[in-house]
């Protein structure tokens, strides 16, 4: 933004310095040519006055020697004809084409005493002329050729001069113009980072009051509408991961009782009831799991898009982190759970590939636990891989099977919270365990990838190291 106005007030500061300058030249063009003209028409006059006496008594040796002076001191010629005789100075040729026009102009009794303004960068002379005589009869014609040269001089001085000042006023200008616009435009983009930082992490630092009253006004406002959202953001994440952990008690009662409940029932019905309060009873216990999970997870995503250390044991800093071996440790645990779905785990990944990372190992467990649950429980029967491999400076663990996977669309809505499959919606499940990959692979410095497997099933990615750990085409959860 700052380069777009300082390039509109660029453009007009360069064309108020031109009109200004072009002014002040117009007008110190037309003061030399009307001082030259003020100071040759002066001298023409006194040399018509000669020539007139000269034309009266007839003696021309007085106005000879007054040309050939004038001529001299100005290095301009003169012609003066009178009715006998024309006299010459300074090498002007009566002959001419227009010292010819000027005689006859003048022998009309016409005089031609204007200067055609000064250009810095022309050539050439120019003349004037006058007749004398009485107030009945034209005497003569006197005709001067005047050399614009030194005025010329001046004029280009005054322009070498008006295009430095011109130079510096623009330099001022343009060094003024950017510094109210930085200081107009620096409180904007504060303003911009900060809605930036407080769509990322959920808070923002208090922003600095500067700039014009309005933009003061407006960044306080900002700085407590934060400060209010963060606030309600933070209570909220607090009750729900509070109002989890503490209905794990009365549902943990709640089910001791349907337990109890159920030794002392002899009917089948009954059974069969209290079997499926039980089942709802773990359901709940399930969901109540995973959203503590995802608040901690989103907690933690917020504390790494803000540079905070998280407090978590094992979490990012304190220490590496060996990919292959927390793959391999999740593989031997998931596997029973495999063989009952009828599915086939194996590790794809023979030998361990150095894959270190700097992450939580707990965070890793989870985030790998989570996609083997998710190929177990939604591709039952299937092939299901694992893998971990270095590819340049990323590490790449991957999770695929031969399920049915997802389509385009289901992919894309695979992170949001609670969503599940139409066709999965039998299966017992909470819908957020991706999710919470998603925020973990995130806070630890990675990112969650879904993409379809060839021909059929789904490939689940977390990438390590990656340029781009922005969320990319085809991220999602199942």
């Amino acid at each position: 933004m700052k380069l777009r106005v300082l390039g509109v007030l660029s453009v007009l500061v360069l064309l108020l310095v031109l009109l200004v300058s072009n002014v002040i030249l117009t007008s110190a063009g037309r003061e030399l040519t009307q001082q030259l003209q003020i100071n040759r028409v002066a001298a023409l006059n006194r040399i018509a006055q000669v020539a007139y006496d000269a034309a009266t008594d007839g003696d021309t040796t007085v106005l000879q020697r007054d040309m050939d002076t004038y001529s001299g001191l100005y290095d301009e010629g003169l012609v003066v004809r009178l009715q006998r005789d024309t006299l010459v100075s300074g090498g002007l040729d009566p002959e001419r084409a227009d010292v010819r026009d000027a005689l006859a102009r003048a022998s009309l009794n016409l005089a031609d005493t204007a200067l055609d303004p000064v250009r810095p960068f022309g050539t050439g002379t120019e003349v004037i002329s006058r007749s004398f005589g009485s107030a009945s009869q034209v005497l003569g014609e006197a005709v001067m050729e005047v050399n614009l040269d030194a005025a010329r001089d001046k004029l280009r001085y005054r322009w070498l001069v008006t295009a430095i000042a011109a130079i510096a006023l623009a330099a001022v200008l343009l060094l003024l113009a950017g510094r109210v616009t930085g200081w107009v435009l620096r409180p904007v983009q504060r303003l911009g980072a900060a809605v930036r930082e407080f769509k990322d992490t959920g808070h923002t630092p208090a922003l600095p009051e500067a700039g014009p009253p309005e933009l003061r006004e407006l960044s306080r406002s900002f700085t407590d509408m934060a400060s209010t959202l963060g606030e309600l953001i933070a209570s909220q994440r607090q009750l729900i991961a509070d109002t989890s952990h503490h209905l794990r008690n009365p549902i943990g009662a709640l089910r001791l009782r349907v337990d109890l409940l159920l030794l002392e029932l002899r009917e089948e019905k009954a059974r069969a009831a209290g079997a499926g309060v039980l089942a709802e009873l773990e359901r709940v216990e399930e969901i109540l799991d995973s959203v503590l999970k995802l608040a901690v997870a989103e907690h933690r995503a917020l504390e790494d898009s803000a540079g905070v250390s998280a407090e978590v044991p094992e979490g990012p800093g304190s220490g590496r982190v060996n990919a292959f071996v927390v793959l391999t440790e999740e593989v031997d645990r998931a596997r029973p759970a495999a063989l009952a779905a009828g599915s086939s785990l194996v590790l794809a990944t023979a030998e361990d590939p150095g894959a270190e990372l700097s992450c939580s190992r707990i965070e890793l467990s989870q985030m790998i636990g989570e996609l083997l649950n998710n190929a177990v429980k939604y591709a039952p029967g299937a092939e299901i891989t694992a893998s971990v491999r270095r590819e340049g400076s990323r590490t790449i663990l991957e999770v695929a099977d031969t399920g049915p996977g997802l389509g385009t669309e289901q992919l894309a809505a695979a992170t949001t919270r609670f969503w599940r499959a139409p066709e999965h919606s039998a299966i017992r499940g909470s819908g957020m365990g991706m999710t919470i990959v998603d925020k973990l692979a995130t806070a630890n410095g990675g990112r969650l990838v879904l993409s379809p497997r060839e021909p059929h099933g789904l490939r689940a990615r977390i990438e390590f190291g990656a340029v781009d750990t922005a969320p990319g085409p085809g991220q999602g959860t199942a």
